[in-house]
């Protein structure tokens, strides 16, 4: 019984940040849309043209692991990301797939976090979109930055992959496979996760 209250209190913690996002939605804010290939700016007051699949939003659910509480572990075919709780339970996210994130697997820690993560598009994406050069030193990070509110950046020993699980301003993105990224997820969700998750917690990606 304590456990499902604290497992409760962690859901209403996830549900309070979702407020918070909520209010920042009342201000009009941008997203890139990759068929326009331009920023766009939404009316938060007009209807959106998507929405996200109830299974991707956050949720405890029964999850058979011998993994200890605090693992996160990624499922990429189902677009789904477990932060291990107790008794045999863990709360589930759902997530977008990019290339770099879909063909890969392994277990890696956690081996630095950020809030508002900067963005460095790589050289063969700037090839790709030229416009993206005035990027080519880094983009601040902020409501355009493509990385989200928040980055967990998975290391291998002392080094570090490349692969992030980070927030999105492309929250449609949210149970994909998109064209570019590591694991991506909404940004109330990865503000949530970052809070909970230490330096050197394990992360299995499947």
């Amino acid at each position: 019984m304590r456990f499902l209250e604290s497992a409760r209190a962690v859901l209403l913690g996830v549900a309070a940040s979702a407020v918070v996002a909520s209010a920042a939605d009342a201000l009009p804010f941008r997203y890139y849309d990759p068929s326009a290939r331009a920023f766009v700016t939404i009316d938060p007051q007009q209807p959106r043209q998507w929405a996200i699949d109830p299974q991707y939003q956050a949720q405890v659910v029964s999850f058979p692991t011998a993994e200890a509480p605090g693992t996160v572990v990624i499922d990429t075919q189902s677009k789904f990301l477990y932060y291990v709780l107790k008794d045999q339970l863990a709360i589930r996210y759902g997530v977008g797939v990019g290339k770099e994130g879909f063909g890969w697997s392994g277990t890696v820690r956690v081996g630095a976090k950020q809030e508002w993560p900067s963005w460095t598009p790589p050289a063969e994406m700037i090839k790709r979109r030229p416009e993206l050069v005035e990027y080519a030193g880094g983009m601040p990070g902020g409501p355009d930055n493509p990385l989200g509110a928040r980055a967990l950046y998975l290391f291998d020993g002392g080094r570090d992959t490349m692969f992030r699980i980070h927030g999105t301003n492309e929250p449609w993105s949210i149970g994909q496979n998109v064209s570019s990224g590591c694991i991506r997820m909404l940004n109330e969700h990865v503000t949530e996760l970052h809070r909970m998750v230490r330096i050197g917690a394990k992360v299995i990606v499947m």
